[in-house]
């Protein structure tokens, strides 16, 4: 007999399936189509795994990275994903994002959902050691996919160097050395004519 806990669970993770439809407006390194945020959410969950030497605080819980990395984009099912350079979308980005989690998050039984709902408000908050590392590798792969696709999805959406600077220098909180390698990554865009300057 299935009970009533078994199949929140399964519902959720039914639910979650959808994810693999929200698309993103980075492009896969071969340059074949734009990534969708579940596949991101794994890239960024390996990426924890690989760069961990990077993270300020040696001690951060591994496992709790990889959740957060897992979970972070999840709230994207409803709200939508958010062009990290879209001024007008970021206005009700919070707004759309709460109530995706009050909704997703409650599909689970109680003690599932608000682990998980704290996961994810930890995340945002980058109010720890583990949500800065994340959040810093969370700016570096869509960088990796801009430089290695000639800066693709910057020059569809006319983002300049300034943006992106400013946008991503959050990263020194969380993995100063990535920080350091992705501003040369932005450097050389700019030189090969990947990233366009502040007109």
């Amino acid at each position: 007999m299935v009970t009533e806990r078994l199949a929140r669970q399964v519902r959720f993770v039914l639910e979650i399936d959808k994810l693999k439809t929200v698309q993103r407006r980075t492009w896969l390194t071969d340059g074949t189509r734009s990534e969708n945020s579940a596949e991101h959410s794994w890239h960024l969950a390996v990426m924890v795994l690989l760069f961990r030497e990077y993270a300020v605080d040696q001690g951060l819980d591994l496992a709790r990275a990889v959740q957060m990395a897992l979970v972070h984009d999840l709230v994207e099912i409803d709200a939508g994903d958010t062009f990290v350079y879209d001024a007008r979308g970021a206005i009700d980005k919070g707004q759309r994002e709460e109530a995706a989690a009050d909704r997703i998050f409650a599909l689970l039984p109680d003690d599932l959902g608000q682990e998980l709902r704290q996961v994810w408000e930890e995340f945002e908050a980058r109010a720890t050691a583990e949500a800065r590392f994340v959040a810093a590798l969370d700016r570096l792969q869509p960088i990796l996919h801009n430089y290695h696709t000639a800066g693709r999805a910057w020059r569809q959406h006319g983002v300049t160097v300034d943006k992106v600077l400013s946008y991503n220098q959050h990263m020194s909180e969380g993995a100063p050395e990535l920080w350091d390698y992705a501003q040369s990554l932005i450097r050389d865009a700019v030189q090969r004519g990947f990233l366009e300057e502040k007109p």
